[in-house]
Formats: C-alpha cells, structure tokens, sequence
C-alpha cells in the first residue's frame, strides 16, 4: 500500500512573487511523493550566490588588519598564528618549544599558513583565510538553503542574515580555527542534502520502471559520491578541531534516517528493515570510515616529520611491538596527550575565565566576549578627546534573540508535520550545542557556537518562509506575509549596522561604548 505523503511536498515557500497565480498542485501521487524538484531559475540562483558573494567578501575584509595588539595578534590568535607561522619554515608542523603540547590538529593553521605566505606576518596576513572561509559559508548557505526551500528568495536571504550576523562576521576575521569549522560543517551539510535529493531522484527512477515492490526491502542504491563527499568534509572538520565528531554522529543518524523516510515515502514494503539491509552498511563506511582516513590526511606533514612533536614516540616512551604502524602508535599516544589536556581544561582546575560562558546562554548569545579593547592615547578618531576601540564577538540580537522561538517551531514541525528541512536543520544546530551540556565545569566559549550559526540562520529563514505564505496563499495574505518579513531583516540589517564599530575594532566615543553595551551579562566579569 502506498505511504501517505510527506509534509515537504507541499508547494515550495516564496519562489513566486507576491500576487501572481500559483500553477495547479501537483498530486500526491507516484513520483510526487519523493518531494519536489529543485527550484528551475538556475540563472537567477547563481547570480544571486554571485552578489551576495561579493558583498560577503567586502563585508568580511573590510579593514581586515586592524586591529592588532601594537602589530601582534589579539586574544585566542596569539596561540594558532605564531604556530602557523611555525608551519611555513618547518614543513608544516609547529616547532617553537614554548608550546609544551600543541592541542588542535594542524589544518586550520595550515591554511592561515597560507595567508601569511601570500600576504606575509600582519594582521591581514593571519585573518585572510579564515575572511575567506567567512565568504564561502555565506554562498554554501545560500545553496543549500535554496534546495532546502526550493527558493531562490529565501536563499538570498539566508546569505544576508550571514553577513548580517555578527559572531560570523567577527570569527571569520579571526586568525583563529572556528571559520574553517564552520566552512566544513555547513559544506557537508549542503553534500548531505544533496545526496538526498539524489537518493529520491533514484528511486523515482525506480518508481517510473514499475520496479520498486521487486524487493520487499527496495532497490539498491548504487555509489552515492554526495555522501562520500560528505564523509571526506567531516574527516576534515575533525582536521580542524575534534568538535568536529558531534556532527559526524549526528550526520551519521541524518543520513540513515532520510534514507528510510526516503523508501517509505517510495512505497518500499519494509522501509525500515531495508535502511538497515540496504543503507546501513554503506552509511558506516562513508561517514566512519572515510572521516577517519580524511581526518589522518590532514596529518600529512607530521607523519613526513622527523622532528614533530611524539612523531617517533615509540622508541622513545612507548615500548613493545605491534602490528599497528609505529607513527599511528605516536599519533595515538600525542592524542591521548591531547585528550587529557582537554579533561583537564575546567573551570576548577584552571580558574574562571572571565568570558567563559556555558550552553544555555549560547542559544540567544547572552554571553558574548571581547577580543580586543584599548583606550586612552593610543586611540584617536572617534571625533571626541577620548576615544575607545573594541572587538566584540557578539551575535546580531535582532536574529538571535528570537532563536528561542525558531527553535520551538522547528521542533513542533519536525515532530507534528514531519517536515524534514526543520529535522536536519536541529540535528545541524543540536550537534554543534548539546554535547557541551555533558560536562558542565568545563571551560567554555561563545566562539564554539560559530558553526551552528548557519543553522540557525537556516531555521530563521524557514520560519520566514512561513511568515510569507504558501504559493496558494491570497494576495492580500502573501503581501501581509512579505511586508513582515522584510520588516524583520530589515531590524537584523540596522542592528548588524549598529554594531559594527564594536565588530571591527572602529573608534567611537566612552559614551557610544556603553550604548553599545545592552546587558550586564556583555560586560566584563570580576
């Protein structure tokens, strides 16, 4: 009997202008079940990505090298710049003994490696990769959001909140390592969905031949390259920092179960025992295996070592033999180093940090931090006789402090509608939040959220997206719909406009500093 169908195939949010006459609803029926077809306007849709590229990449390198603390790195830069400084003059591994263990992998600093070669040892040097990290999450945000929505619209308006926003903003003008994780984590979450769009387009395929009841467990799949690519761009988010795993798992559980809701909604006779039989097997080889051999590449340079830090720890501190490559053994043993370095990294054993914040307080950004602050003399021309500048990592207000109610709609959707874009949209932002809850006195950062922002910019749009109106929706209804929609990002805009002097280190005035400074919680703690 054929399964009922899905909440996504509804007629795509937004992708006609207000006021034109919707085409006739497509049934229910037969291929229609596996969801709708991508959005047609191809041309509009990369020009779109084009603009708002570009406007991406003035926004995020706009004065780029300042400031800098009298021309050395600020805040957490002044630990991965000087190491990716290390990298170029020593083959690609640190060096400098004054780092007793260097505790995140290499390949984020590899690439900020790469700035400082092109652009030499200054501010914008060490920040243009991780500017241009910062550019190309705002374009995958826009594709991807574009198939989710089956919207051009909302794409583009997903790119804007992005650059709106301004803990992306700051983050990706950071020689820090959270821009290159949030560029890999966005990036597998567009081959993610892709390959499920893929997978359907098959099984339509399938549905069309009359094929599908051949097997009560349904067709094979064949190679799927999407979730192979998937699987390389997690390995090299771990590369990046190991808070790459959280998406691992729950990209690995997404994956699975799209697969299934997949051959039911194909009319497959035992959906479930064919995931397991089918798909399973498959999944684990592509987002287990293939990251752990992703995340070992970006080793490459310590493995060709002589000198890198436990490369030939057996010999040295470890004994025996063993089947297992002598470097993996090292490598194993410098991770179990690194592991206790992160154990012990809590608030008992190192004191408060006086940014320090915990996970409930990421999700509306209560508890922002400062990069840089400086004052007195030393800075001129806020057009006062003093003068202060600062760097803020703060998230728009105006998109993050209704983050609460987005996240609530996206949970009755996902569990009332079973509408699958909200689903992978909380599984996106739940890996990146919830495994902070399990040990609570650790140390903890507001930069941590840098790569779930793209999903709450994704469920900000979605929710948009319902504020608009479907394509059946009256005239007076979608118009309503848009004037409320362009009131809101037009509030994100000015807001993000507001804070750009405490985003970019310009001087202002003592009084303009504390108008910046909305809640207690953003102020410095004793």
């Amino acid at each position: 009997m054929p399964s009922r169908p899905e909440q996504e195939d509804e007629p795509g949010t937004g992708n006609l202008p207000v006021g034109d006459v919707p085409p006739p609803r497509r049934p229910a029926t037969g291929t229609a079940l596996l969801g709708s077809p991508p959005p047609t306007d191809r041309l509009r849709g990369w020009l779109v990505t084009i603009v708002l590229g570009a406007i991406a990449m003035a926004v995020r390198f706009a004065g780029l090298g300042h400031p800098t603390d009298g021309g050395t790195p600020v805040f957490d830069e002044k630990h991965y710049v000087p190491q990716a400084w290390q990298m170029l003059r020593n083959g690609g591994v640190e060096d400098d003994p004054g780092f007793a263990l260097v505790v995140h992998p290499p390949l984020a600093k590899q690439l900020i490696a790469v700035g400082e070669w092109l652009f030499d040892y200054n501010g914008f040097g060490w920040r243009a990769s991780a500017a241009f990290a910062g550019v190309l999450t705002v374009v995958l945000l826009i594709r991807v959001t574009r198939r989710l929505t089956r919207s051009t619209l909302l794409g583009g308006i997903a790119g804007i909140l992005l650059i709106c926003d301004g803990l992306s903003h700051v983050q990706s003008r950071m020689g820090m390592l959270d821009a290159f994780l949030a560029l890999t984590v966005t990036a597998a979450f567009t081959t993610l969905v892709r390959d499920r769009d893929d997978v359907r387009a098959r099984l339509a395929v399938v549905m069309l031949e009359g094929r599908i009841a051949d097997s009560p467990y349904g067709p094979r799949l064949g190679f799927r390259w999407w979730r192979l690519a998937t699987g390389v761009l997690l390995g090299l988010g771990c590369g990046v920092k190991w808070s790459g795993l959280y998406w691992v798992a729950g990209f690995g559980v997404l994956v699975v179960l799209w697969d299934m809701a997949a051959r039911r909604a194909a009319g497959v006779e035992r959906p479930l025992r064919g995931t397991i039989v089918r798909d399973l097997g498959p999944a684990l080889w592509a987002l287990l295996l293939v990251p752990l051999l992703a995340y070992l590449s970006t080793w490459w340079a310590w493995f060709g070592s002589e000198t890198a830090y436990d490369r030939h720890a057996v010999g040295e501190r470890l004994t025996g033999t063993s089947i297992i490559p002598d470097a993996l053994r090292g490598l194993w043993s410098y991770g179990g180093e690194v592991l206790a370095f992160h154990d012990g990294l809590t608030t008992q054993a190192a004191g408060v940090h006086p940014w320090e914040s915990k996970p409930w307080a990421w999700p509306m950004g209560l508890r922002p931090m400062l990069y840089y602050y400086a004052s007195g003399s030393q800075v001129t021309g806020c057009g006062g006789t003093e003068c202060v500048s600062a760097v803020m990592l703060i998230g728009t207000p105006a998109l993050w402090w209704p983050a609460l109610a987005v996240l609530a709609f996206s949970l009755w959707r996902t569990f009332a509608r079973f509408d699958w874009r909200y689903a992978g949209v909380l599984f996106g932002y739940g890996s990146g939040i919830l495994p902070w809850f399990i040990n609570i006195d650790r140390q903890m950062y507001f930069f941590y959220m840098a790569p779930v922002v793209p999903f709450l910019v994704i469920a900000t749009v979605l929710v948009m997206g319902e504020v608009l109106g479907r394509a059946g929706a009256s005239k007076e209804r979608r118009q309503t719909g848009l004037l409320v929609v362009g009131l809101w990002i037009g509030v994100i805009v000015a807001n993000f406009i507001w804070l750009w002097p405490i985003l970019v280190g310009q001087p202002i005035t003592p009084a303009m500093w504390e108008a910046q400074l909305w809640l207690p919680s953003w102020r410095q703690q004793s």
